[in-house]
């Protein structure tokens, strides 16, 4: 029995956080994240750049401006509030010819870490941006750029590395906060849309598919059809094809159950009268009457086609499968006698049926015997019932298979017989046929592992394939 999981609450329902929906919503938050992550990292470099190059062009102009003054007596109060300002300890204006120096107190603290502001590539500034946030304590950097207002002066500052770690991590937070709302607002669109395009759909599918698992026959469970071009609508299409196939499959499963029941129950009484019905033709068959002797044979085929029509039913509505016995036997004696019993049909249109036996006298074949002897002979019939007159059949290896080839040269099958050609008391294009002829020897075949199936079917004739696994044998041909 399956395995149905069912919910807490009773209600048959998965868990939402173990639905599709939720899953996809957590994928899509966390790729988002992943995405803006990616791209944190140059975009936290970058802010660190910018903020060095800002304390550069902060600390050249404070040289210049203290090189407007450099006519007047510029008081130590003075350097130190543009040293403020621009948050530095000390600043050297490397020009062509000088350096102008920028000191604040006498006792300068001792550098850390220097950077060159041309030096690092890409991955180098992000690798400097990370290990200025995850370093704790302060540190004093020596800083060397191009000033942004004079590309050929260089400008030196040495500075505190805290106060930049600080903006970094506020950037930082900004930046988480922009992208969890950034996520969230994707997740939430892409969610509807996947709700909308995907999983209601599916969910609508499944609960049809339940629906029909419980109730195969209720008409009401129609899955419903959609008119989309996409994948989804596919499937919703051929699945209800499929439950309209499987229903259609299991009424005449039912239709065939209890005509097997039925058939079994007055086969007896049936073979009773039909085995009166042959003593007394037996008997008028004696009869001198003119009308007697012209009636005699209808009676005759009448008779044989009701006991005809009652075994093939009755075998065919059997219980459990086809068993089969196999053997080795030559497999041209067996055409041959398939020929010899369907002498009755012999001038059955007004002209006598040519046999072809094409089956090499060296090729023994292992299967059941009898079974086979049905499966061939019940073709052959067929073929010479709608009009043949000549029936040839061959036998050869295909692919590590054996195919035996039954062809006639009757009238082929119309597109009616084809499509339902395998389908029971359908596939016959006779009035007085069953319908059963090829159904049983598909089962036969399908029964030796292999199957039947139609290679041509035209104005100039029908061929059939048995299909056979490869048991094949070749005899020993002697001279006697």
């Amino acid at each position: 029995m399956a395995d149905h999981r069912q919910s807490d609450d009773g209600s048959g329902r998965e868990p939402w956080f173990e639905s599709l929906s939720s899953r996809l919503l957590m994928l899509t938050i966390a790729f988002v994240m992943l995405s803006e992550v990616l791209i944190y990292a140059p975009s936290v470099s970058r802010y660190r750049k910018d903020y060095l190059e800002d304390k550069i062009a902060s600390a050249h102009l404070a040289t210049l401006a203290l090189e407007s003054l450099k006519d007047q007596n510029v008081t130590a109060e003075l350097r130190k509030k543009l040293l403020d300002q621009t948050g530095a300890y000390a600043i050297v204006l490397r020009l062509e010819k000088r350096r102008v120096f920028v000191v604040g107190p006498e006792d300068l603290p001792q550098v850390d870490a220097a950077f060159d502001l041309l030096e690092p590539g890409f991955f180098g500034w992000i690798a400097d941006a990370f290990a200025t946030l995850t370093h704790g304590e302060n540190r004093v950097l020596r800083v060397i750029g191009p000033s942004p207002k004079d590309p050929d002066v260089l400008v030196e500052v040495i500075l505190d590395e805290q106060p930049m770690r600080k903006e970094m991590l506020k950037f930082s937070w900004r930046i988480l906060g922009l992208s969890i709302l950034i996520s969230m607002i994707t997740a939430g669109l892409v969610f509807l849309t996947l709700q909308w395009l995907m999983v209601g759909p599916m969910r609508r599918i499944t609960q049809s598919m339940m629906a029909f698992r419980d109730s195969p026959e209720d008409l009401d469970n129609v899955m419903p059809t959609s008119n989309r071009a996409d994948e989804i609508g596919q499937a919703q299409r051929e699945l209800a094809r499929m439950q309209k196939e499987l229903r259609l499959a299991l009424r005449q499963r039912q239709h065939l159950a209890a005509l097997g029941a039925a058939m079994t129950k007055i086969n007896h009484d049936l073979r009773n009268s039909l085995t009166t019905a042959m003593l007394v033709s037996d008997r008028l068959s004696g009869s001198e009457d003119p009308d007697v002797k012209r009636l005699l044979p209808k009676l005759f085929t009448a008779i044989d086609k009701a006991v005809d029509l009652c075994s093939q039913t009755l075998n065919f509505a059997r219980k459990g499968a086809l068993q089969i016995s196999p053997s080795r036997f030559n497999l041209r004696q067996l055409v041959d006698e398939v020929a010899e019993g369907l002498g009755d049909l012999d001038g059955l249109h007004g002209s006598s049926v040519n046999w072809d036996n094409q089956v090499g006298p060296e090729m023994v074949i292992e299967a059941d015997r009898d079974q086979l002897f049905r499966a061939i002979d019940n073709l052959c019939r067929n073929g010479i019932q709608a009009g043949a007159d000549h029936v040839m059949v061959t036998a050869s290896m295909r692919h590590d298979r054996v195919c035996i080839d039954i062809s006639d040269n009757g009238p082929g099958l119309t597109a009616q017989a084809r499509d339902s050609l395998f389908t029971p008391f359908f596939g016959t294009t006779k009035k007085s046929g069953t319908g059963l002829g090829l159904v049983i020897v598909r089962e036969i075949m399908r029964a030796h592992g292999g199957d039947v199936m139609l290679t041509k079917s035209g104005e100039d004739g029908t061929t059939f394939c048995l299909d056979l696994p490869d048991r094949i044998r070749v005899a020993a041909r002697t001279d006697g």
